[in-house]
C-alpha cells in the first residue's frame, strides 16, 4: 500500500473526498440538467409570445398593410412574412425539437388550433438543426409565415465548476484534518502509554476524558496495565525469591566440593554450580528484561565499547575496536554495558574474535560487530532473537551458552529506540548491525 495511505487520517480523508466528489458530480450533473431544461421552457415561452404578438399585430391591420407590418416585427432570430398560403410544411428531419414550441403556442393562443399551427424542418442540409418554417392561421384563413433561426447556444464554461469543486475538496481536506486529529489524539496517548508500559517504572494513566466510547477504551487500558504490572511485579519477587532460594544450596554445595578428597570430582561439580549460577542471573536478566530503573544519562559510546574490548583482551580473547572519534548518546549505561558485553561474547564464543566498528551519523549511531565464525543459516536468522535459542543444542560450556544473549540485547537496544540487525559476511562470518538514536526516547 502507498505509504501516505497508511494512516487513519488519510484513509478517511480520500475516503470524504471521493464520496463528496461523487454527491457533488451529481447534484451539479442534476442542477445543470434542471437549469438547461428551464432555460429551454423560458426560452420557448418567450418565443411563443413574440410569434403571437406578430400573429396579432399582423390580423388587426387591413390586408395591404399586413406585410410591411409582418416586416418591421421581424429581427433577430425570426423573419416573417404574410400570404394567402401557408408555406411550411410538417414534418421533416429535426422537427420533433420544435414540437415543445407548439405546446407554447396552443397554451399561450387558445384560439388557435392543431390545424392551425405548422411546423415543420426548413433546413438546407441534414446537419443543420437550426432551421424551421412556422405558419399560423390568421382568422380570414390567411397566412403568417415565420422563418425562426435558432442560434447555438453559447457555450457554458467549466471555470465555475472546477473553482466550487476544488473549494469543497480544500473544505473537506481541512475538516477532516482537523476532525480526524481530534478523533485519533486519544489513539495516539493509547500507543505512547503501550510503548510506556512496557517499560516505565511508574504506571502510566491514559486520562479518561472525551466521549463515551475514548472514556471506556481508557478506563479498560488503565484497568489493564494495572493488572499487567501486578503481574509483572510478583513474578519478579518470586523469580527473585527463587534465585535466593536456589543460591543458597548452591553455596553450599560449593563449599562440599572443594574439601572433596578427589579433586577431579570436585572441579567438575564446581564447574557445574558455576553454570547454573550463570543461567540463574541470565535468565532472571531475561525476564526482567530492559526496565527503566536506572536512570538515562550521556554516555560516551566509544569509551564504553573500549571498556569491554579492553575486558575481553584481558581474558585472553581476540576483540578489537578501530578508532573512531566519541559518540555520545542519551542511555542507560549497565544495561548498554550488558547488551554489547552479551554481543562481543558471542562474536569471541562462536566466531574467534569481535571486530567492531563505530560509525556516528547525524542523529545516529551504528555499531557493527563482526566475526569470522560459520555465520548463522538464513531460515534461522530470525529465531536467534527468541528466548533460550541456539544452534548448537547441547547447551554445553564448552559449546554455547543458554541462549539469552541475543535476546536480552535484543529487549536493551529496542528499549533505547534503536534497531539489531545479524547478516552473514559475504566472506565469511557474522554482522551484527546495532542502530542507536543519540537522543533520549520512552519508546520500544
Amino acid at each position: 500500500m502507498i505509504r501516505w495511505l497508511d494512516t487513519l487520517a488519510a484513509r478517511t480523508v480520500l475516503l470524504m473526498l471521493i464520496g463528496v466528489g461523487i454527491v457533488h458530480v451529481a447534484s451539479l450533473y442534476a442542477y445543470q440538467h434542471a437549469l438547461n431544461l428551464e432555460m429551454s421552457l423560458a426560452n420557448e415561452s418567450r418565443l411563443a409570445d413574440r410569434l403571437l404578438t406578430i400573429r396579432r399585430s399582423v390580423m388587426r391591420v387591413a390586408p395591404g398593410e399586413r406585410e410591411s407590418v409582418a416586416h418591421e416585427l421581424s429581427g433577430g432570430p425570426v423573419e416573417a412574412h404574410w400570404s394567402a398560403t401557408e408555406h411550411a410544411r410538417p414534418g421533416g428531419p429535426g422537427a420533433d425539437v420544435w414540437q415543445g414550441l407548439r405546446v407554447r403556442l396552443r397554451e399561450q393562443g387558445p384560439d388557435l388550433t392543431d390545424g392551425d399551427i405548422l411546423i415543420g424542418a426548413n433546413r438546407k442540409s441534414e446537419t443543420d438543426p437550426h432551421l424551421a418554417l412556422i405558419s399560423l392561421r390568421i382568422p380570414d384563413d390567411s397566412w403568417i409565415n415565420i422563418t425562426v433561426f435558432a442560434p447555438d447556444a453559447r457555450p457554458q464554461t467549466s471555470h465555475g465548476t472546477w473553482v466550487s469543486t476544488s473549494l469543497m475538496a480544500l473544505g473537506v481536506v481541512m475538516i477532516s484534518v482537523l476532525v480526524i486529529g481530534w478523533m485519533t489524539t486519544p489513539l495516539r496517548r493509547f500507543a505512547a502509554a503501550a510503548r510506556q508500559l512496557y517499560h516505565g517504572t511508574d504506571r502510566v494513566e491514559v486520562p479518561e476524558t472525551g466521549p463515551q466510547e475514548i472514556r471506556d477504551a481508557a478506563v479498560a487500558f488503565n484497568e489493564m496495565q494495572a493488572r499487567i504490572r501486578k503481574l509483572v511485579e510478583t513474578r519478579t519477587q518470586t523469580l527473585a525469591a527463587v534465585s535466593h532460594d536456589l543460591k543458597t544450596p548452591l553455596t553450599r554445595m560449593r563449599l562440599r566440593a572443594e574439601v572433596l578428597a578427589d579433586r577431579q570430582q570436585a572441579e567438575g561439580l564446581v564447574a557445574d554450580i558455576h553454570d547454573m549460577e550463570r543461567m540463574l542471573d541470565q535468565t532472571l536478566a531475561h525476564l526482567r528484561g530492559d526496565r527503566r530503573d536506572e536512570e538515562t544519562r550521556p554516555l560516551d559510546l566509544v569509551a564504553l565499547l573500549a571498556t569491554l574490548t579492553d575486558d575481553a583482551t584481558d581474558r585472553g580473547a581476540v576483540a578489537r575496536l578501530w578508532p573512531a572519534p566519541s559518540a555520545v548518546i542519551e542511555g542507560r549505561p549497565l544495561a548498554l554495558k550488558r547488551a554489547f558485553g552479551n554481543l562481543i561474547d558471542n562474536a569471541i564464543k562462536y566466531g574467534d574474535l569481535a571486530e567492531i566498528r563505530i560509525d556516528a551519523h547525524g542523529d545516529a549511531v551504528t555499531v557493527l560487530i563482526a566475526d569470522t565464525g560459520p555465520g548463522i543459516p538464513e531460515d534461522r536468522m530470525a529465531d536467534m532473537f527468541e528466548p533460550f535459542a541456539r544452534l548448537e543444542t547441547s547447551r554445553s560450556r564448552e559449546t554455547g551458552g543458554f541462549g539469552l544473549g541475543l535476546s536480552i540485547a535484543r529487549d536493551v537496544v529496542e528499549g533505547h529506540g534503536g534497531r539489531i540487525t545479524l547478516a552473514n559476511r559475504p566472506e565469511g562470518g557474522l554482522m551484527v548491525t546495532v542502530d542507536l538514536p543519540c537522543h533520549a526516547t520512552s519508546g520500544r
